[in-house]
């Protein structure tokens, strides 16, 4: 991993500096065609932008990230009011980096080894490079004892990388997705290399403490560090903290987008042409082999079979957006659901009644706000997630305090969301009885439950998380001058 790093001058980009640097694989913005023919760009939905945003503006900030595509003419511009750094990739990072280690190594293994991960040599040396640049770029934009904050799995390298170019930055990372335990890890012929690089980071923050765990314990045994309860302390006399902040989502943001008058418009008519079902069944995932689509089609399936819910008074609707699908392995992931589908169909559908409405699209935020508001109950059930915000959406958008989520045991939200019913998604029959009985409960006993989910999803939202990590960012004692952090007004 020690390759040779380019040596950069801070301050010394475009003849710009900045405070806060925003490191990650994807820029807040999308590609757009515009109506007179030109391209712009669209802000990104999620509640990442939403989070980093005010921070950005709060403390003269850039966002570093690829913007997708194999575009190699674009400058720095500003988007609403954001500076943004566009990365460039070429087809073969695009395979090699993204597609490759990224999606077809450390994907797979980061998530239980659901699909088996794979390992190549020139994957790994194409993640090196790629992480590089971003590192270099980082170091040239960051202004002296500016603070950096690099987030998720596809760039782990970048903290060695930057803190060796630069030693005078504040370093954060941030893994959105589930850390995995040594057993699983030291499969990875990179594994020294890849710790290495996220202990040039001052704090590491994980979804869930068992995430932090696992990298300490495995620093500890592979690297060989002196470690205590979160912390690890490095031969130079660096400490590096490792911790747990949940992430989540715009929960003010999603609750308006329900009321509005122009949604619930859109709930009667979806409704409506679903044929007035009594109660409507709701999955909304990524088409991806971790989210469990095919196990709770079955399930629900089997509970029609059995008699227990008949197709005039439930209907599930199955929203999978598409995902990678230049991937081998999820073509065929797609080819066995829509299989699935209608042979279920077939078996429990009438004319003009089908038993699964499988939707292979994406939509926008108002039509799935609105989707949330139809359901009457919500099957989130992957077989390993880091968080899964899709369960938090959908409890946001219950002003009512109605509605049913069924929600698996392995997405971290169920640590949170404690209120569900929780399930394990390889347990077909343990999956039927939360459906039934989520299918049957009272409004007294749903009411009982959404009332305290929505109260830890509105307490603890996406804004908190992101000034909870920054804060203890922030707060860790360091040597040489840094940037303090400006918290910007609460909304």
């Amino acid at each position: 991993m020690r390759a040779a790093v380019a040596a950069v001058t801070p301050d010394k980009v475009d003849g710009v500096s900045y405070d806060l640097v925003i490191v990650a694989n994807r820029l807040p913005v999308d590609r757009v065609e515009n109506a007179d023919g030109t391209r712009g760009w669209r802000t990104s939905p999620g509640g990442l932008v939403t989070a980093i945003e005010p921070v950005m503006r709060a403390n003269h900030g850039v966002w570093i990230g690829w913007p997708g595509g194999t575009e190699t003419d674009l400058e720095p511009f500003e988007h609403d009011g954001m500076s943004l750094a566009p990365m460039t990739m070429t087809p073969e990072e695009i395979e090699e980096f993204y597609e490759g280690f990224s999606n077809g190594t450390l994907w797979p293994l980061y998530h239980d080894v659901v699909g088996k991960p794979e390992y190549h040599r020139e994957w790994w040396e194409r993640y090196v490079s790629v992480n590089e640049r971003f590192a270099e770029k980082a170091a040239g934009l960051a202004a002296k004892g500016a603070t950096v904050w690099v987030h998720d799995y596809q760039l782990q390298l970048v903290p060695e990388m930057l803190r060796r170019i630069r030693p005078d930055l504040r370093i954060g990372f941030y893994l959105h997705i589930p850390f995995p335990p040594a057993e699983l890890f030291q499969q990875l012929p990179w594994r020294r290399q890849l710790l290495e690089g996220l202990l040039g980071a001052d704090l590491v923050g994980f979804q869930l403490p068992g995430g932090a765990q696992n990298f300490v314990r495995l620093v500890r045994q592979r690297v060989g560090h002196r470690t205590q309860s979160g912390t690890v302390f490095l031969p130079d006399g660096r400490e590096v903290r490792a911790a747990a902040f949940p992430i989540s989502i715009d929960a003010k943001g999603f609750e308006e987008l329900a009321r509005k008058p122009a949604v619930e418009k859109r709930v009667e008519a979806i409704r409506t042409a679903l044929g007035n079902p009594k109660k409507i069944f709701l999955g909304v995932d990524r088409l991806d082999y971790t989210k469990g689509i095919y196990a709770r089609l079955r399930a629900f399936a089997e509970l029609m079979g059995e008699g227990h819910i008949d197709v005039e008074d439930a209907v599930f609707v199955q929203v999978a957006v598409p995902s990678r699908e230049q991937v081998e392995q999820y073509r065929i992931l797609r080819d066995d659901i829509d299989r699935l589908v209608g042979r279920i169909n077939g078996d429990h559908g009438r004319i003009g009644r089908p038993a699964i409405h499988y939707l292979h699209n994406s939509y926008p935020r108002e039509e799935m706000a609105a989707f949330y508001r139809l359901a009457d109950v919500m099957v989130v059930t992957p077989y390993r997630d880091g968080m899964n915000l899709v369960a938090k959406e959908y409890v946001a958008t219950r002003y009512e305090d109605d509605g049913a989520l069924v929600l698996s045991e392995f997405a971290g939200a169920a640590d949170e969301l404690r209120q569900a019913w929780l399930v394990n998604p390889y347990d077909i029959n343990g999956m039927k009885a939360a459906l039934l009985e989520a299918y049957r409960a009272d409004d007294r006993e749903t009411t009982r439950r959404m009332r305290a989910m929505r109260r830890q999803v509105t307490q603890h939202d996406v804004v908190a998380w992101a000034e909870a990590f920054m804060t203890s960012l922030t707060d860790l004692d360091g040597d040489g001058p840094h940037s303090t952090i400006v918290k910007p007004p609460k909304r």
